[in-house]
């Protein structure tokens, strides 16, 4: 079975609200698509879902130019959520070291 591909795309016509929409309604018009996100700043538009990466850029290409900047597998994602977790858990283990050390000084202040 297909796995969710993530496409992410430079659509250099994409400047205004209204080039934007377009590009919207063209890539929510193909099957599969499951999610889309645009950043107007970077012209960049992300693709995510079960679809074919070509059939995309045939439609976008109708919007204006278009520049494929990564076509992979969508479970990035949760590799960037796994690492984030794992820095969080790290992050309560030192804190709980620090106030074990801090119980075992005052313990040591209070024998003197």
């Amino acid at each position: 079975m297909a796995d969710q591909k993530k496409v992410v795309l430079r659509v250099l016509t994409m400047t205004d609200d209204k080039t934007k929409k377009k590009a919207i309604e063209a890539a929510a018009d193909i099957f599969g698509v499951d999610s889309i996100a645009v950043d107007l700043k970077d012209q960049k538009l992300t693709v995510i879902g079960l679809m074919d990466p070509v059939a995309v850029v045939k439609k976008l290409k109708k919007v204006g130019k278009v520049d494929i900047v990564s076509v992979g597998p969508a479970k990035e994602e949760k590799k960037e959520e796994k690492k984030e977790e794992k820095k969080e858990e790290k992050k309560e283990e030192k804190t709980e070291e620090k106030k074990e050390e801090n119980k075992e000084e005052k313990k040591e202040e209070e024998k003197k």
